[in-house]
Parts: structure tokens; sequence; C-alpha cells
């Protein structure tokens, strides 16, 4: 019997089409969550108190995070093919695999941004500004592995993105004291949550030469995730007061402090199957802050 998953929508994929929706990740879409629900954040924020979120903008970044983390995962495979074929994890990637050539792989890309293109002219002028000025993050992000320990970072910065698009889209421009704080404590979550990914990898990545922040952190991971999740936590309070939040939003922020303490203290780091459960369970977090924001405002 088949289970109702992307994956399964994929493997029922015309044959043809299965490389290219791989290369976008679409069988695994929890990095999807992980891209699209700081924006959620944003435009849940930015609804009038006693208001819903803006449905039509929700559906419309979610159009666009399918579209800008498959072009992200493209991006990033083309650069790192070489290396793919050297991980056991990444080996059957389609590019690694030769499932697709490298020509093939840069007309599709062109694909996805000429699509995300399209999305973003949907918004005001100064998000379609704001937008565009992500590319470059998006486009060498892949690159810091060979050059920084730290490029959870880079990652943090690129994925958090929207914590300031989806607000400029509903209000026109950001207000900086409740985006900065929103961005912040994204990319603190970013960088918590992709340390915890980078550990799978970490003995491959020794023997081909790239760098992480699991390597760099080693034994004193978990020390360094609690420093992310709190300052995490406290930048969603700031973010929170500065917009007039109310009970249930803090509750919710509680409720992901909970979460988090329990993802760092059951963590082994040394276990790739557990390594990747813990990564995958950060959609939980995400969501359940979403619904403090939504709750907080009505």
């Amino acid at each position: 019997p088949r289970s109702f998953s992307a994956a399964e929508l994929v493997r029922a994929a015309p044959a043809p089409l299965q490389p290219y929706l791989r290369l976008m990740r679409l069988h695994q879409p929890a990095g999807t969550w992980l891209l699209y629900l700081p924006c959620t954040w944003s435009i849940g924020l930015a609804a009038a108190p006693g208001c819903f979120p803006d449905w039509r903008m929700l559906s419309l970044f979610g159009v666009g995070a399918v579209l800008m983390r498959g072009a992200g995962c493209t991006i990033n495979d083309m650069w790192d093919r070489d290396y793919d074929r050297q991980v056991a994890r990444t080996a059957s990637r389609p590019l690694a695999a030769g499932d697709i050539s490298t020509f093939q792989s840069l007309v599709f890309l062109g694909g996805q941004l000429s699509l995300a293109l399209c999305v973003l002219l949907c918004l005001n002028y100064y998000s379609i500004i704001l937008g565009a000025a992500s590319l470059s993050l998006v486009i060498t992000y892949p690159l810091m592995k060979r050059i920084t320990y730290w490029p959870q970072l880079v990652l943090g910065l690129t994925f958090n993105w929207g914590a300031l698009l989806g607000w400029s889209a509903i209000k026109g421009s950001c207000e900086w004291s409740v985006c900065l704080p929103l961005y912040f404590a994204g990319v603190m979550w970013t960088l918590m949550y992709d340390t915890i990914y980078a550990h799978q990898d970490k003995r491959d990545d020794i023997m081909i030469g790239v760098k992480s922040t699991a390597l760099h952190f080693k034994e004193d991971t978990k020390q360094w995730l609690s420093g992310f999740s709190l300052a995490m936590l406290l930048n969603l309070c700031v973010a929170g007061m500065n917009c007039n939040q109310t009970f249930p939003y803090y509750l919710a922020v509680a409720a992901v402090g909970a979460h988090l303490a329990h993802q760092i203290y059951t963590l082994d780091i040394d276990k790739p199957e557990d390594c990747w459960k813990k990564f995958a369970s950060n959609r939980t977090v995400g969501i359940l802050l979403f619904i403090g924001i939504v709750l907080g405002n009505l």
C-alpha cells in the first residue's frame, strides 16, 4: 500500500521528470517548510489586530518557498557534484549520479528562477527590491563550506529572508524594530537545526575537506545549541513586544523553548538517524510559533 507523501508523489511522476523533482528536493519537503515558516511568522505578525493572516500572501510565499528552495538545491548540487559523489548520503543525487547533466540543471535552474521572479513581481516595489537582494546569498551559500566553519550562519541569513519580506509584502516596508529581532531569531534557529543536520556528514566532511559548525563545535555542540536557542527565544520576545503581541504568542514561544530543550537534551550527535529526526522535527517548532502568532492577533 502506498502512503501519501512527497516522496511517493515524486516516485509516481513520469520517469523523465523524477531527476528534476529530486534535484529540487521535492521528495524531502522538510527544507521547504524551514524556508517557508519564517515567512508565515512575518506575515502573521503584520496582520491587523483581530484579523487572520493574509491567505493570499501565505499562498504566494508558499509557492515562492518551493521554487526558491528548489533553485537553492539546484545551485548547491551544481557546485557540489564532485563532493556529493564521495558522500554516501548524497551520492545518489541526480547530478552526482549522472542522471542529468550540468547543462540540463542550468536550464532547469533558469526555469525555477523565472517562475520565482513571477511570484516576486506580484509584491510591492519595496518587496521586489528586498527579495532580489537575497539572490546573492542563494548563489554564494554553497561555497561557504569551502571557506569557513560557519556555513550554517550564511544559510541562516539566506533561509530567514522571508522574516523581512513577509512584513514588507503586507505593510509596504519593514518595521525594523520587529523585523530585525524576528530575522535574528530565525538565524539562530537555523544555526541550531543545521548544526544538528551537519553532524550526519561529519566523518565524510573531514575526509573530503569541507567545513561546518558541527566540526567546529565537536563535543561542545550542545552548549552552542543551547546558546542559539536562548538567543532565538529572547529575540522572539523582543519582536512580540515591539508589535504588541498578546499572551497566546508568549505561550507559543514557551512551547518552542520546551521543544528546543527536548531536542538538545535527547540529541545523539553520533547517530545520523537521530540527527535527521531532530532536524526534521523543527517543522513543529515553526508551526507552533505561527499558531501562537495567529491566536495572539485574534
